[in-house]
């Protein structure tokens, strides 16, 4: 599905079905060098059994036009326009990584507007480490493959989102790859990661949250380790915390606890 957005045409995948705005809207917005295709297994199941799903391509990224946003507001305010442009008045918002800090300052900026709220893989702060900036900025392959290799637990059970014999590995790092390489006039790894790392609004905009919270945590997360949450957590404490057997990756290294997790959430 295309909206146009801020004036630049923004893709969403809706799980194969016909967007319905009187329907129950989730907005699935992903990480540094992912698209909507991370979502793959949750968005389907959403769109098959009732929801609206927008699974979106980030400005810049893939199959959305415009510039990527250099910031996590920039991004909020972008995912409030992607809902104006799709005519839904509320929604539900679930974000991975850098995705979650976009969906939290979103809900934030316009809490009438955010029925559930859902952190998945989250931190605050989500500091970077200047060796991570710099490589993305300088060497941005070889730091795809760090990246990579942290983002996945070597204790995680075996896959299941793409059946027996999938490389969770190399089909991470092909997406990142094909992600980067998607804009070839901005580097969509070092701005988002500076966008993270400089993120300063977090607990302010936790208690401007009106609506129900899910952290969805990897156990084994080396990138956003469960801890990280804590300043988050400790200022939503109707909150919901679940944690999977999983690292950073969890959409792909857990993706069914993963799913029964946001599914019990939204359902509720």
């Amino acid at each position: 599905m295309e909206l146009v957005v801020n004036g630049h045409r923004t893709w969403c995948y809706t799980g194969g079905k016909t967007f319905d705005a009187a329907k129950p809207t989730v907005v699935f917005v992903h990480g540094v060098l992912h698209d909507h295709s991370v979502w793959i297994l949750q968005s389907r199941w959403f769109a098959n059994h009732g929801w609206n799903v927008l699974a979106v391509d980030l400005p810049g990224h893939c199959k959305s036009e415009g510039p990527p946003p250099a910031s996590v507001e920039q991004a909020a305010d972008f995912v409030i326009a992607l809902l104006d442009a799709a005519g839904i008045e509320k929604a539900a918002l679930v974000g991975h990584s850098f995705g979650s800090l976009i969906a939290l300052e979103a809900t934030a900026r316009a809490p009438q507007r955010v029925t559930h709220l859902a952190l998945v893989g989250t931190a605050y702060p989500m500091v970077v480490s200047p060796a991570l900036l710099d490589g993305a900025l300088n060497d941005p392959q070889r730091t795809i493959t760090l990246v990579n290799n942290l983002s996945h637990s070597l204790l995680a059970p075996p896959p299941s989102s793409l059946g027996p014999g999938t490389w969770l590995y190399g089909s991470s790092r092909a997406l990142m790859r094909r992600v980067l390489a998607s804009n070839r006039e901005a580097n969509v790894f070092h701005i988002g990661f500076k966008a993270c790392n400089d993120y300063a609004n977090g607990e302010a905009a936790i208690a401007a949250v009106q609506c129900p919270v899910l952290f969805l945590l990897g156990a084994a997360d080396q990138m956003t380790p469960p801890r990280a949450t804590r300043t988050l957590t400790g200022k939503a404490p109707g909150a919901k915390v679940v944690t999977v057997n999983a690292g950073h990756a969890l959409l792909s290294e857990a993706p069914d606890e993963t799913l029964f997790a946001l599914k019990d959430f939204l359902g509720a």
